[in-house]
């Protein structure tokens, strides 16, 4: 026996709350003849500020012992036995030969290859900018790291930065994240 399709409900509604934004009364045309809905590709586009939050439940996998390592204050990359061609950040695998990376440790100073004055940046870092972000040359890494520079005015920007020594510095309170480390200049005194 065929079931009969339901009656929809019409009285149906999404519960709707006082959180987050609420927009009244939008400029918009009170009658929508062509000319109207012409106009409409000159209306100014709507910007609004939302902030956002997502939550996740996150494995570090095969990178786990470099988050490790940044919790007790040391920098450490991945070597191919082979090779010997040294990443300065994770990678579990070699990418020319595919060999399984060893673990080493790297030194904690380097010297700025090429840096940036970052004035934007995604939600968690937008309340410091602007900021410098760096590339590094670490002894040992065939690979740059990247990685904060605190220490520089971004607002004096310098070549003369580039070839500048740095040293690492970890954060006490760990966040598990790459910017638990950072690097100073290499003459600033120790915090």
């Amino acid at each position: 026996m065929a079931k009969k399709n339901p009656k929809p409900n019409t009285e149906a509604r999404r519960e709707e709350s006082l959180d987050g934004t609420i927009v009244f009364r939008l400029p918009f045309p009170k009658k929508l003849d062509a000319a109207a809905l012409q106009a409409l590709k000159e209306l100014t586009p709507i910007v609004k500020r939302q902030p956002y939050h997502v939550e996740y439940i996150h494995s570090y996998g095969q990178d786990s012992p470099w988050f490790a390592a940044l919790t007790n204050k040391v920098l450490l990359g991945n070597r191919d036995p082979e090779s010997g061609y040294t990443y300065a950040t994770p990678r579990g695998a070699d990418m020319y030969t595919g060999n399984e990376t060893d673990w080493v440790q790297l030194p904690s100073e380097g010297v700025i290859h090429a840096f940036t004055v970052c004035h934007f940046g995604s939600e968690e870092f937008l309340p410091e900018t602007p900021f410098v972000l760096a590339l590094l040359e670490i002894e040992g890494a065939n690979t740059l790291f990247l990685t904060r520079v605190v220490g520089l005015d971004p607002s004096q920007a310098s070549l003369d930065w580039i070839g500048m020594k740095v040293q690492a510095r970890y954060l006490r309170n760990a966040k598990l994240k790459p910017t638990d480390v950072y690097f100073v200049p290499l003459n600033a005194q120790a915090e």
